[in-house]
């Protein structure tokens, strides 16, 4: 079955309010094309799930398209914070509800294997959890081992409306490959209701049953496949292109206040019609051209 669409139609896809989760982590492999789509398409009051906040997740909450935060820490690298997303929590714009990056991929695996909660030691005795029972004890409990009798954390699974997925290569099903770290990507597809898979080439069916082993997301977990290339720029992909240095600049230059991150969005999002627009914007073939990546480093 073909699910090939436009990013404009798989974004329309998601309703206002929905529990969305983002494959990306700090500045690689981000869902940038996805997030600037959904601001333009004026979607609003997501919950967003990430196991380490990234550039994607805060260009959403800078934007005002997110209303609940759950993930692990985060940050753009050695390029700074996640401006937005602390402001938000700061200013009490932003409800957030922070773990550590492996207790959200535990409450991922939980959906995933459809489990209604799951044990863990991490968080036990932490400011952290302290926090986190403060918001609302209801999202973390304690139970018994019946074989030993300790004492163990226990997490609710996390269960998302849509999981979008950057990728580097997919098929026009859905059945996709993840080159280099792939995090909790799988686990999240699996515990969400579907998943959008955005990738920078598509191929045959025939070629992704040469190496049924490289498919990590499955076809039929797949609700649409959009084929975008640089669709995570200015954040990098593994084997595909670097992260561009200059433009995340420009990002971070433009946190700075109100008023020059609605110029930024006016520049990056508004001011361009869709993704090829915005490749333009930024520099085009040539621009692009210098960020592929290494043959053999990947990156």
């Amino acid at each position: 079955m073909n699910k090939l669409v436009t990013l404009a139609d798989a974004v329309a896809s998601i309703p206002s309010g929905s529990h969305v989760s983002l494959s990306g982590f700090a500045i690689t492999r981000c869902n940038m094309a996805f997030a600037r789509e959904v601001i333009r398409q004026e979607i609003k009051r997501l919950t967003i799930s990430q196991c380490v906040g990234a550039m994607d997740v805060d260009l959403l909450v800078g934007a005002g398209a997110v209303e609940r935060m759950i993930y692990g820490g985060g940050s753009l690298d050695r390029f700074g914070r996640l401006a937005w997303v602390n402001r938000g929590i700061e200013d009490g714009t932003l409800i957030a509800e922070e773990y550590s990056s492996l207790s959200i991929a535990f409450r991922y695996l939980a959906g995933s294997l459809g489990l209604p909660f799951i044990p863990i030691r991490s968080l036990a005795a932490s400011d952290l959890m302290k926090r986190l029972q403060e918001q609302d004890a209801s999202q973390i409990a304690t139970i018994t081992d019946p074989f030993t009798g300790d004492q163990w954390l226990a997490l609710k699974p996390l269960l998302p409306n849509v999981s979008v997925v950057q990728v580097q290569v997919a098929d026009e099903e859905g059945n996709a490959w993840i080159l280099g770290p792939r995090w909790d990507n799988t686990e999240q597809v699996r515990a969400s209701k579907r998943a959008i898979v955005i990738a920078e080439e598509i191929v045959s069916t025939e070629v992704i049953r040469r190496e049924p082993e490289r498919t990590v997301i499955p076809g039929l977990l797949v609700s649409h496949v959009v084929h975008l290339p640089f669709a995570a720029h200015p954040t990098s992909v593994y084997r595909a292109y670097d992260y561009d240095a200059e433009q995340i600049e420009a990002y971070v230059e433009a946190q700075n206040t109100r008023e020059s991150f609605r110029a930024y969005l006016d520049r990056y999002v508004y001011g361009v019609k869709d993704h090829w627009e915005y490749l333009e914007r930024v520099g085009g073939t040539k621009r692009l051209s210098a960020l592929r990546a290494d043959p053999i480093l990947g990156y």
